[in-house]
C-alpha cells in the first residue's frame, strides 16, 4: 500500500523560522484546487496502482482551505484511487483557524488525524515564532477536535530557542503530557538560510542556544515523554502505543508516495520526483499538460543510503538480511565494517540480525549514519 501527500501552500502570514514553500496570496486558491486535481489524475499511475494506506494534507497551511475545497479534491481521490483500506488521513491545522464550525466540518470528509502547529504554550515564544495563535487558542483547539471525536491528535513542538531555559522546555513538554495529546513531534529550532530567524542571527540581534544547553532539552525531551508512556520511534517524534503516524512512517520504511501540488515530493522505489516551488509556474504546468517536475533515478548506491538515513532514524533501524537481498552482499559487508566501531563503543545495537541506534548512539546520529553511507 502507498501513501498520498497533498501540498497546499497558503499560509496567512509567514513564521520566523520557516523555509518551507508557501504563498500568502488566496487569489491562487481555485486555480490551484483545479491543478491539483488535475495533477491528481496525470500521475496517478506513479504508485504503481496501489491503494492508498494513507492521505496527508501538509503545507503551508491546509487548514486555509474551506469545505467547498476538500469536497472537490475528496472527489477526485475517491475517483482515482483505491482508498477503501486507507487507515489514515491527515489534515495539518493552525489552531487559530481551529473554530467549532471549521472542526465541525472536518468530520464530513474522511478525516481521522489531526496534526497542528502548536510549537510552544508560552505566549513569549509564539510571538518570537511570530505565530498566529496564542496559548489560549492552541488549548482551546485541542479540546475541540476532542469533542468532535478527532481525538488523534499530534502536535508539533519547537525547542533550542534564544534564551530558552530548561524548565521553561519541561513546562511544554508537560502540558501537552497533560493535555494527553497522543502524538507530539519535537524538533530543534534551526537557523535556515533565507528565513527571517537566520537574518536576526547574521544581524548579530538573537543567539542560537549553546550545545550543552541543546543537548540537556533534547535528554529532558526524551526521558519525559519516555516516562509518561511515550515510544520514541523516530529521533523527533513520540507517540503513544498504537498511534504512530502510519503516513510519517512510510517515509522512513520505504513505502512509495505520490506528492501533489507545489514542491511537493515523490518517491516510489525507483525514482524521486519534486515539483517546482512556485505556485504561479506549478499552476501554468499543469494547465498546458507538461508540470515541472524533476527526476532523479535512484541507482544501487543511492537506495542503500537512502535504507541507512531513513532506517536508522527510528526504532525499527536497518535490517541487515534486507541489506544483502537488496543491496547485495558488498553493501552488507561495507556497513557491517563500517558499523563495527559504533557496535563496540554502544552507539549502535545489533539485535536479530537488525542495528538500530541506543540511546547514546542517537546523540550524534547524523555522524553514525554518515559513516554507513556508500562513498
Amino acid at each position: 500500500m502507498a501513501g498520498l501527500y497533498i501540498h497546499v501552500p497558503f499560509c496567512a502570514k509567514r513564521c520566523l523560522y520557516c523555509d518551507f514553500f508557501s504563498n500568502t496570496e488566496m487569489k491562487y486558491k481555485e486555480p490551484y484546487v483545479t491543478a491539483l486535481i488535475r495533477e491528481l489524475e496525470i500521475r496517478k499511475d506513479y504508485i504503481g496502482n496501489e491503494p492508498l494506506e494513507t492521505i496527508y494534507f501538509g503545507g503551508g497551511t491546509p487548514s486555509q482551505l474551506q469545505a467547498t475545497d476538500f469536497e472537490r479534491i475528496f472527489d477526485a481521490i475517491q475517483r482515482l484511487f483505491d482508498i477503501s483500506g486507507c487507515k489514515e488521513v491527515t489534515l495539518e491545522a493552525n489552531p487559530d483557524d481551529m473554530t467549532p464550525e471549521y472542526v465541525a466540518s472536518l468530520r464530513t470528509f474522511p478525516f481521522n488525524r489531526i496534526s497542528m502547529g502548536v510549537q510552544s504554550f508560552k505566549a513569549e515564544d509564539l510571538r518570537f515564532l511570530n505565530r498566529r495563535h496564542d496559548r489560549e487558542q492552541a488549548l482551546r483547539a485541542v479540546e475541540l477536535c476532542k469533542e468532535n471525536d478527532l481525538s488523534n491528535i499530534s502536535i508539533d513542538l519547537i525547542y533550542g530557542l534564544p534564551g530558552q531555559t530548561l524548565k521553561e522546555w519541561e513546562s511544554n513538554l508537560d502540558r501537552a503530557i497533560h493535555l494527553d495529546i497522543p502524538h507530539i513531534s519535537a524538533y530543534h529550532l534551526i537557523y535556515e538560510e533565507g528565513t527571517a530567524l537566520y537574518k536576526l542571527k547574521e544581524a548579530g540581534k538573537i543567539s542560537p542556544v549553546e550545545e550543552e544547553v541543546s543537548v540537556s532539552l533534547f535528554t529532558s525531551l526524551i526521558d519525559r515523554l519516555t516516562a509518561n508512556g511515550y515510544l520514541h520511534y523516530e529521533i523527533s517524534n513520540f507517540a503513544r502505543p498504537g498511534m504512530i503516524s502510519r503516513h510519517n512512517s512510510s517515509y522512513w520504511t520505504g513505502k512509495k508516495y505520490l506528492g501533489a501540488g507545489p514542491s511537493a515530493h515523490s518517491y516510489n522505489g525507483e525514482s524521486r520526483q519534486w515539483n517546482v516551488s512556485s505556485l504561479p509556474a506549478y499552476i501554468r504546468g499543469i494547465e498546458s499538460g507538461s508540470p515541472e517536475i524533476e527526476v532523479e533515478e535512484l541507482d544501487i548506491s543511492t537506495r542503500y543510503n537512502d535504507f541507512i538515513i531513513t532506517g536508522l532514524r527510528t526504532m525499527w533501524g536497518v535490517n541487515l538480511t534486507e541489506i544483502q537481498g537488496q543491496f547485495g552482499k558488498d553493501k552488507l559487508i561495507y556497513c557491517q565494517k563500517q558499523a563495527a566501531p559504533y557496535l563496540k563503543q554502544g552507539l549502535l545495537i545489533e539485535k536479530d540480525e537488525t542495528l538500530t541506534l541506543s540511546r547514546n548512539g542517537i546523540f550524534i546520529s547524523d555522524s553514525i549514519m554518515s559513516d554507513l553511507l556508500w562513498v
